[in-house]
């Protein structure tokens, strides 16, 4: 996370630009089969493993990963390092009561921090050069992206340089969770990586299928990668 955090505000204050992504167990499953989703992913400069899946994973195969890095709690450090260096940010996402609820929330947090702007994400694929036009308009140095995945990456993959931030992320449902909307598991839940079953139980009907068919293709891809390495290597 420290490491992030400097690679992060280094890229702001160089005024370089750096886009970041969040890595979980449903998206590395999806990137097979979406080479658009995976070409934006392939060009991130930051890549963070999100889901605690990923970093077992990366154990198991001999190449650890040093710690799982939560989007949103990546998304919160941002903040806060923004506030203090005053750095601007542009929230564009969720539904427009959600999104006015996070931002009076992260005011009352942090007083000092300066918002560019915010805007929900309910808008159609026709409208995306003018919204990609207003950021650039607004200037800010950071930008979080609150929308539903691929559309966040898709939107960051075609518009992520040419708005002229810094700092662009997609931070998915973590404004919903800023503003109250929906609840995040409990600190000794993240600490055991179990936040995939808070969220199971939350939302049972939604989340089932889902984990049910990307749980296990990641597990048939791991069993596959964990048997090519160990396989003897024919001379």
């Amino acid at each position: 996370m420290t490491q992030t955090v400097a690679r992060c505000m280094a890229a702001v204050e160089t005024r370089s630009f750096a886009a970041h992504m969040s890595v979980n167990v449903a998206k590395l499953v999806t990137l097979r089969d979406d080479p658009e989703l995976r070409r934006v992913v392939d060009e991130c400069e930051i890549i963070n493993a999100d889901g605690q899946g990923v970093v077992w994973a990366s154990k198991l195969l001999g190449d650890p990963l040093p710690e799982r890095v939560a989007g949103i709690d990546l998304m919160h450090r941002l903040f806060a390092e923004a506030e203090q260096r005053d750095h601007s940010v542009y929230i564009l996402g969720a539904r427009s009561e959600v999104l006015q609820q996070a931002v009076d929330r992260l005011r009352a947090e942090h007083p000092a921090l300066r918002f560019a702007g915010w805007r929900d994400g309910y808008f159609d694929a026709s409208e995306e050069a003018s919204v990609a036009e207003t950021i650039r308009d607004a200037q800010p140095d950071l930008l979080f992206v609150a929308m539903s995945s691929p559309r966040k990456e898709y939107f960051l993959g075609r518009h992520g340089t040419t708005m002229g931030v810094p700092f662009v992320m997609g931070v998915g449902g973590a404004i919903d969770v800023v503003s109250g909307m929906t609840r995040r598991a409990p600190h000794r839940w993240q600490r055991l990586g179990l936040e995939w079953l808070f969220r199971l139980l939350q939302e049972p009907r939604r989340m089932l299928r889902r984990y049910a068919t990307t749980n296990a293709r990641f597990l048939w891809i791991l069993s596959r990668e964990m048997v090519s390495r160990r396989a003897p290597r024919l001379r």
